[in-house]
């Protein structure tokens, strides 16, 4: 099969053919590097796609990152981030390995049919030059014979004619003569030419075409080889990251797999636990008793003698209402948080200074290294004067060791403040203990976190009171009698440190620089019950007030 042999007359559809081929290839050179385009916007995309949901640093959200279900989602964004560089894998491969490669083909492809195009049209220019010499030849033959024709037959006249001279018949014959020697020489040029012709046209179709077609048919099957070489090449490209990507969609499935949801669970109770335990049973208050109930230990006076039943609480209760106010996240957006967490529940704050402490300890090992490093520099520094001067490190040693000291004064407040809460945990099963006044530095805690807020169960902060009519607070011991009208005795004084608006039900307004008197101390809770005069009486926030307890009392003084 060879198209020198079969498609010997076809050298203009063989020129049309081969122009469609290099058309072709250059198609799918478009193609690829479309393709190639569309890996790297996918990639890109991706890419994108994964920094858009990756956590910020230093925010709310990478906190919640500790969850197994987040820990999980976010392994997907990684794994995603590399899925994505296989993509790029592909369209560089596809770039360098298939869109240059062929680029580069093509040039060379067209240079080489060029070349053998132009010996084709060389050949036929040169066999139609010797038809044309061919037929040139036949035509003077053609008319050397007519001439040398026409001159025997003149001839042959004179020399019937018996008028004409002698001489005019032997010019007659002598001309017929020269005409026949003409007629002689054009044939045999007019053979040597058509002998000629006939090789060089059996040389032009039995070798020359064939041969010049035999290339064109081999330039044609190498570009269609090459074609197919890089369609294969185009599969090995996406098959070559088949593993790689294969191995990211096992590491999100292995990511979902590590999803623990127990685990979440428990992290959410360390997260939200207050530390507080659930309410006791409501007492019952048996109102067909002609006496008024007396107020118990615990409970909130609003008004003396108006015939209402007081609010009670258990003086010895585990648990807690928390009567006085709804949630208030705008006080707590726009209060300052107190350095040592108290506007926090117990369990959270203890959870906040271990954190502190923790991060404290790790400035401190920093530091300490920092020391470390200058005190062997010094040392060099000693051993090889060249160096450097050692008293240039004195002031860089003492600013470090000075930082090292101040961090450990942090570190023992914050352990004094973590030791007192832990104290103060019902789970720890430790008698409830009072703030302690360690560090008289501390600045105040503002109104909106520490005074009108106060904490709930649930670890929340509420600020307006309750639409209930009557507010009962629960008590898991019950009292056996009533009191009469007698009120609680006052077991110490305070002064005002700060103005205080009780603007909750069972708080009391007090001023700066105020003297009253304590008739309950705090519990635990950062509030102390005062009293102002026989019908006013309330809870201040503990921090708010300097007290003074009586001989008989807990303790000589406590300041908060």
């Amino acid at each position: 099969m060879s198209w020198g042999i079969e498609l010997w007359d076809q050298f203009d559809n063989l020129e049309k053919h081969t122009q469609w081929g290099i058309d072709i290839l250059e198609k799918y050179i478009k193609f690829v590097k479309e393709r190639a385009e569309i890996e790297l916007s996918y990639a890109k995309q991706l890419r994108n796609l994964s920094k858009k949901y990756q956590p910020k640093k230093n925010s709310k959200e990478e906190e919640e990152y500790k969850y197994t279900s987040c820990q999980a989602f976010l392994s997907t964004l990684n794994e995603m981030n590399d899925y994505a560089g296989q993509h790029e894998v592909i369209s560089e491969n596809m770039t360098s390995q298939i869109t240059l490669d062929l680029a580069r083909y093509v040039q060379e492809l067209k240079q080489e049919r060029k070349s053998n195009f132009h010996d084709g049209r060389k050949a036929q220019q040169h066999i139609e030059t010797c038809w044309k010499q061919l037929e040139s030849s036949k035509r003077r033959f053609e008319r050397d014979c007519k001439e040398a024709d026409r001159a025997q037959q003149y001839f042959e006249k004179m020399d019937a004619d018996i008028n004409v001279t002698k001489a005019d018949v032997e010019k007659a014959r002598q001309q017929a003569q020269i005409r026949h020697q003409m007629a002689e020489d054009s044939k045999a040029d007019y053979s040597n030419t058509l002998q000629k012709f006939n090789q060089e046209q059996h040389e032009y179709y039995h070798t020359h075409i064939p041969g010049i077609f035999q290339k064109i048919q081999e330039m044609e099957e190498r570009r269609v080889l090459r074609l197919g070489e890089s369609m294969r090449t185009y599969a090995e490209v996406d098959r070559q990251v088949i593993p790689i990507v294969g191995k990211c969609l096992d590491g999100i499935v292995k990511a979902a797999e590590s999803i623990d949801q127990k685990s979440d669970s428990q992290l959410v109770i360390e997260a939200y636990k207050s530390g507080f335990e659930p309410p006791g049973d409501i007492e019952f208050e048996d109102y067909t008793q002609p006496m008024k109930r007396t107020v118990s230990e615990n409970s909130l006076s609003n008004s003396r003698g108006d015939g209402k039943p007081e609010l009670k609480f258990g003086g010895k209760s585990k648990g807690k209402l928390w009567p006085f106010i709804k949630k208030n996240k705008l006080s707590l957006k726009l209060g300052s948080t107190p350095e040592d967490f108290s506007n926090l529940p117990p369990e959270q704050r203890r959870k906040k200074l271990q954190q502190k402490v923790d991060e404290l300890n790790k400035e401190i090992q920093k530091e300490m290294d920092q020391r470390d490093a200058i005190t062997k520099m010094k040392d060099v520094y000693l051993k090889n004067p060249q160096m450097g001067d050692p008293a240039s490190l004195d002031h860089k040693l003492t600013e470090v060791s000075q930082n090292i000291d101040k961090l450990r004064l942090e570190v023992q407040k914050f352990e004094a403040w973590l030791a007192e809460v832990e104290g103060r945990l019902p789970a720890r099963n430790e008698q409830v203990r009072r703030q302690s006044g360690m560090y008289d530095g501390q600045p105040p805690p503002t109104v909106n976190t520490c005074a009108q807020d106060r904490e709930s169960p649930d670890g929340s902060y509420t600020e307006e009171q309750s639409q209930e009519s009557e507010v009962k607070v629960l008590a898991t011991d019950f009292d056996d009698e009533f009191d009469d009208e007698e009120p609680l005795p006052a077991i110490g004084t305070c002064k005002a440190l700060y103005t205080f608006e009780g603007q909750n039900e069972g708080t009391i307004s007090v001023a700066e620089g105020e003297t009253l008197y304590v008739i309950e101390e705090d519990k635990g809770d950062g509030w102390t019950r005062i009293r102002r005069n026989e019908d006013e009486e309330g809870y201040v926030p503990t921090s708010y007030v300097e007290v003074y307890l009586d001989k008989n009392a807990k303790g000589a003084k406590t300041y908060i």
